[in-house]
């Protein structure tokens, strides 16, 4: 479901990136925050502590499924060092963040990856964005055209 992949893929790259979460999560007149990020794969578009029912639905590939669940699992066992009430800074400066970290972000790369791909099969295919773009004379494809 491309809908539920839309939401999950920005989730993990929040998990990824340190510099995001201290500058939005932790400013209090942004709307996303850790628990926005953690009701979204685990509640919401997926289920990062068994995320083998979502295969086909928000999730790729296999390799998609072990990675969010060590994602699920980095992130739970923080979870559970510091109690599931903790305020996003404390999540952050736990101990175990950094393995929420590291999992994210090789999870985010396979999951951008795997859309990338995607795209390109969808392109190869005769699609073009913006929608309604009639497709590059044959031989011109890998040029790059001003507008």
């Amino acid at each position: 479901m491309p809908h539920y992949r839309r939401h999950g893929v920005p989730a993990v790259v929040a998990l990824a990136s340190p510099t995001w979460q201290r500058e939005v999560w932790l400013d209090r007149d942004q709307f996303e925050d850790l628990n926005y990020t953690v009701h979204v794969l685990f509640d919401d578009f997926c289920d990062a502590s068994n995320p083998s029912p979502w295969l086909g639905q928000c999730l790729r590939s296999e390799e998609e499924v072990e990675l969010m669940a060590a994602l699920g699992a980095a992130y739970s066992a923080v979870q559970d060092s510091v109690g599931a009430s903790a305020r996003d800074e404390v999540h952050l400066d736990s101990p175990g963040w950094s393995a929420v970290v590291a999992a994210a972000a090789r999870l985010a790369q396979v999951l951008v990856s795997n859309d990338h791909s995607a795209l390109n099969k969808l392109h190869d295919a005769g699609y073009r964005w913006p929608l309604g773009t009639k497709p590059v004379a044959s031989g011109t494809e890998d040029q790059h055209v001003d507008s």
